[in-house]
C-alpha cells in the first residue's frame, strides 16, 4: 500500500471510530422514565432549574449517568397528565424503561403494573402503601426515600403552630386530594390532630386546580373557624406555593408548611427535610441499580434530620409574636 493511500485510510479511519463509538453509545444509553404529574416535564430534565432535579441530575452525572451521554431521560410530568395519573403510569410501564422514578403519590398505581420493572420513590410510608416489607428490605422491585416519620412528625407541626399561636382551637389542612385520602398523610394527620385536641376543617384540591379552586379550598378552612393552617405535603400543591402564600395570607391565617421555599415565598413557617439531600440520595439509589443492584436489595432511606424556619415579617403583618425560645431554635430566620 502506498503510503498516500494508508494516511487517506487512516484519515476515514480517524472520522469513524469516533462516530462509531458514539453510536454504540447511544445504543447502550440506559432509560430512565421520571414520573411526577405535577411537574412540567421540562422540569424532570437534567437543564431544568428545580431544585429537586438540579441535584438528581448532578449527582448522576457525578456518578457517571449522564444524559443525552449514556442516559435516556423520558420525563412524564403535567404536559402528559390529560388522562390522569394511573393512565400515564400504563403508558410508562408499556414502554418498559431499565428503571422508574416515582415523585410524590403515584407508587400503588405501579404496583399494580408491574413487579419486574426497578422503580425507585420518594414517598411517604412505603409499607403502609403496600410497595415494601419494610425499610430495611424492601424485596419485590421498590425501593427509595421515604419522607414520612409518621404521626410525631405532623404533631410537631401542630406543637410549632400552637407555640405561635396559642389560642388555635382548630386547625385548617389544605392538602390534595388524592394524597388525603390515601393511606399514609391524612390517617397520620388526623391522629396528630387528635391527639392534639384539635378539630380539623379540611380543604381539598385536585390535580391541575386553578387559583379559584385554591381559593375557594382556603376560603372554606377559614369559614369553618380554623385559626391556622398545615399544608400537606404534594408535588402537586406545592407547584403553586406561590399562589398558596397569597391566598393564605388575604385569609389572615397562620401556616406552616413542609418546605422552606414557601417560608422564603412569604409563608409564615416550615418544618421541612431537605430536598437537596432526598434527590441526592435517589440518584445514589438510581445508579445502583443501573449498575446490577435489585431494588429489593437495597435499604429505603427515611428522612429524620428537619429543620424550622421562621418568616418574622411575615409574622409582624400577621400581628403574631414569636416568642424569643422559639425564634432561637430556628435553624433559618427570615427578618
Amino acid at each position: 500500500m502506498r503510503r498516500r493511500d494508508f494516511i487517506s485510510l487512516l484519515g476515514g479511519a480517524a472520522v469513524t471510530w469516533p462516530l462509531t463509538a458514539a453510536a454504540q453509545q447511544r445504543t447502550n444509553s440506559k432509560r430512565l422514565a421520571v414520573f411526577s404529574p405535577s411537574h412540567p416535564s421540562v422540569d424532570l430534565h437534567s437543564h431544568s432549574e428545580n431544585i429537586g432535579s438540579r441535584a438528581l441530575f448532578a449527582e448522576l452525572r457525578r456518578l457517571g449517568q449522564v444524559e443525552g451521554h449514556n442516559l435516556k431521560v423520558e420525563a412524564y410530568g403535567r404536559d402528559q397528565n390529560s388522562s390522569g395519573p394511573e393512565a400515564l403510569a400504563a403508558e410508562i410501564v408499556r414502554s418498559n424503561p431499565d428503571v422508574i422514578f416515582i415523585i410524590g403519590p403515584g407508587a400503588p398505581f405501579f404496583k399494580k403494573l408491574t413487579s419486574l420493572i426497578p422503580i425507585v420513590v420518594i414517598t411517604g410510608d412505603p409499607v403502609k402503601t403496600g410497595i415494601a416489607e419494610s425499610l430495611a428490605h424492601p424485596g419485590g422491585n421498590f425501593t427509595g426515600v421515604s419522607i414520612d416519620a409518621g404521626v410525631s412528625i405532623h404533631g410537631k407541626r401542630i406543637e410549632l403552630l400552637r407555640e405561635i399561636v396559642p389560642t388555635m382551637s382548630k386547625l385548617g389542612c389544605l392538602a390534595l386530594r388524592w394524597s388525603w385520602n390515601g393511606p399514609v398523610s391524612g390517617p397520620a394527620i388526623r391522629a396528630a390532630a387528635e391527639a392534639a385536641g384539635l378539630p380539623l376543617a379540611v380543604g381539598l384540591v385536585e390535580f391541575g386546580a386553578s387559583e379559584a379552586d385554591y381559593r375557594t379550598a382556603i376560603e372554606s378552612i377559614a369559614r369553618e373557624g380554623a385559626h391556622a393552617i398545615l399544608v400537606v405535603d404534594s408535588p402537586e400543591v406545592d407547584q403553586n406555593k406561590t399562589l398558596i402564600v397569597r391566598l393564605i395570607g388575604n385569609a389572615n391565617l397562620p401556616a406552616i408548611f413542609t418546605h422552606l421555599n414557601y417560608v422564603e415565598a412569604g409563608g409564615l413557617m416550615a418544618y421541612s427535610f431537605d430536598l437537596i439531600e432526598l434527590f441526592t440520595r435517589a440518584a445514589d439509589t438510581i445508579d445502583a441499580i443501573l449498575r446490577g443492584a435489585k431494588p429489593g436489595d437495597i435499604p429505603i432511606y427515611q428522612v429524620t434530620k428537619f429543620e424550622l424556619s421562621i418568616n418574622l415579617k411575615t409574622a409582624k403583618q400577621l400581628r403574631l409574636s414569636v416568642p424569643p425560645a422559639l425564634a432561637a431554635r430556628a435553624d433559618k430566620v427570615i427578618e
